[in-house]
């Protein structure tokens, strides 16, 4: 449950820091937070591959959600376009996102009876 935690704390750096970017065009301030959200992110990424989660799923999940929690929420706060191709597609992403995390706990599952097998 550690290493979810971890990914998900990676994820809301992750998009901090790509919506600090639009607003550091009006306010160079706003690079402190661009920097510090993507530096923490890519720390929160490490810690959850050091608590047991594979790269594929991690890199996979973080990847996106952050392309879709970036695309909504710069809709919500920069009134930026998001039309029904957009959705499509970031739900296309997710679905393939979906069945890499179930491929891997199959992979791991039938590791794991492997195992049993040999003992």
């Amino acid at each position: 449950m550690r290493r979810w935690a971890l990914l998900v704390a990676a994820i809301v750096c992750e998009v901090a820091g790509s919506l600090s970017l639009k607003a550091a065009l009006d306010n160079p301030a706003w690079y402190v937070v661009v920097a510090v959200g993507y530096v923490t992110a890519f720390v929160l990424i490490a810690a959850a591959l050091r608590a047991g989660m594979g790269i594929g799923v991690a890199y996979g999940i973080w990847g996106a959600l952050g392309v879709a929690l970036t695309a909504v929420f710069s809709f919500l706060v920069f009134d930026e376009p998001l039309t029904a191709v957009m959705v499509a597609g970031l739900v296309l992403i997710m679905a393939g996102v979906l069945l890499v995390e179930f491929g891997s706990q199959r992979a791991q599952a039938r590791s794991a009876a492997e195992v049993e097998v040999v003992r």
